[in-house]
């Protein structure tokens, strides 16, 4: 499995700690920034880790910022990205076997660096479930491509 991961200033403790989670289960990753603590914008780092799911260059992406919304509403916006902000481990296994989310988004100041890494294993081992679930996410897909009046 490859993962990327990124943050903005508001996450870039709470990755480190992703991080080492990562490193300890052997998952190759791509660390896309931000590199310091110093005021950035959460869409720059959104948009990289999404784009490399979306094409297949990464199996599944990790976002961090302060909450975990604002880097979700981003990767969302990116066609085929399935992005789920999750703060407890039973969202994280749902959001994979029920939704395939292929991108997580945490956020710094909602949970600790030990709940976090325990979502971040609950979500990495977790499967799609495929069946009744599958035509619910095409149907997610197919929304892509709707338009709202």
């Amino acid at each position: 499995m490859r993962v990327v991961i990124g943050s903005d200033h508001g996450g870039y403790q709470l990755k480190q700690s992703i991080v080492s989670v990562l490193k300890e289960m052997g998952i190759s990753y791509e660390d896309v920034g931000c590199d310091c603590p110093d005021s950035v914008d959460y869409p720059d780092y959104a948009l990289p880790v999404a784009e490399r799911v979306a094409k297949g260059e990464s199996d599944r992406g990790i976002l961090v910022c302060g909450t975990g919304i604002g880097m979700s509403i981003s990767a969302n916006k990116v066609k085929g990205i399935r992005c789920a902000v999750v703060s407890d481990e039973f969202s994280a296994r749902m959001s994979r076997e029920h939704n395939d989310a292929n991108v997580l988004a945490l956020g710094e100041r909602v949970v600790g660096p030990g709940l976090a890494e325990a979502i971040v294993r609950t979500w990495l081992e977790a499967e799609f479930s495929g069946g009744r679930h599958g035509r619910r996410v095409e149907k997610i897909g197919a929304l892509e491509g709707s338009e709202t009046s």
